[in-house]
């Protein structure tokens, strides 16, 4: 069965940074888009950056120029470099990935999430 596994999310002072690391199992890796979301106190889950299989990137406007996304297929992990991290970084950030299960249906699976708090 398809496994997403966040870590590396901890406390952290503004200014500073994290790597997140998601591993993931129990689909053809290489052959997915991969994402991380993030999910604030009280506000709705917000996608952050995705990779695509061939390694193209996007980013949500608030963390362009601050975090990179990359992957390595041999390992099946997607990582999250976050730096210059900001108080309003704090977040729970989850692994996401779709899996197409036939032509008119495509899956989310999400990990259980990492938590992220940027605090002085």
């Amino acid at each position: 069965q398809v496994q997403l596994v966040e870590s590396g999310g901890d406390l952290v002072q503004p200014g500073g940074s994290l790597r997140l690391s998601c591993a993931a199992s129990g689909f053809p890796f290489r052959l997915y888009r991969m994402s991380w979301y993030r999910q604030a106190p009280g506000k709705e889950r917000e996608l952050v950056a995705s990779i695509s299989t061939g390694g193209d990137t996007n980013y949500a406007d608030s963390v362009k120029g601050r975090f990179t996304i990359s992957r390595d297929n041999d390992k099946s992990t997607v990582y999250l470099q976050m730096n210059s991290l900001k108080p309003e970084d704090t977040a729970v950030y989850y692994c996401n990935t779709k899996i197409i299960k036939s032509p008119w249906t495509t899956v989310d699976y999400w990990g259980q999430g990492t938590q992220v708090t940027v605090s002085s």
